[in-house]
């Protein structure tokens, strides 16, 4: 008797807002995500305003049959959310779904390939192509 594939997930966790349109970076970082691995779930949560929270998204990922679940905090900075209630949160999903290896990542900000990102698209912003003034 075989037992079901073991599936790889990765958790989005962002802050939420009023605005729906917000999440519209969010939802096109998981979209991206899925086409470049399709056979990665992705799915997006939020600490507050928006749905789905971060327990209805952990408890989705877990019931579709993922062993391990990557936690990214889209967030610029490892803040109080960050730094406190995301670990937190975490606890509580393994705590929940004991059968998942929860995974909590650093604040996606944080990472030098975004930091470069970001400096390099303010420089284009500035429309400066990176040469030293004069």
């Amino acid at each position: 008797m075989s037992s079901a594939p073991r599936r790889h997930g990765v958790l989005l966790f962002a802050h939420g807002a009023r605005d729906p349109r917000w999440a519209a970076p969010f939802e096109a970082v998981a979209e991206r995500m899925r086409a470049a691995a399709p056979t990665l779930l992705v799915a997006n949560a939020y600490l507050e305003f928006m749905s789905p929270s971060l327990f209805e998204a952990g408890a989705r990922l877990a019931v579709a049959g993922c062993s391990t679940v990557d936690v990214v905090p889209l967030f610029l900075g490892a803040g109080g959310h960050v730094r406190k209630d995301l670990p937190e949160a975490v606890a509580r999903l393994v705590a929940e779904h004991p059968d998942v290896t929860w995974r909590l990542r650093e604040a996606i900000g944080e990472l030098d390939p975004v930091i470069d990102a970001m400096a390099a698209a303010a420089l284009r912003m500035a429309g400066d192509d990176g040469a030293a003034a004069p």
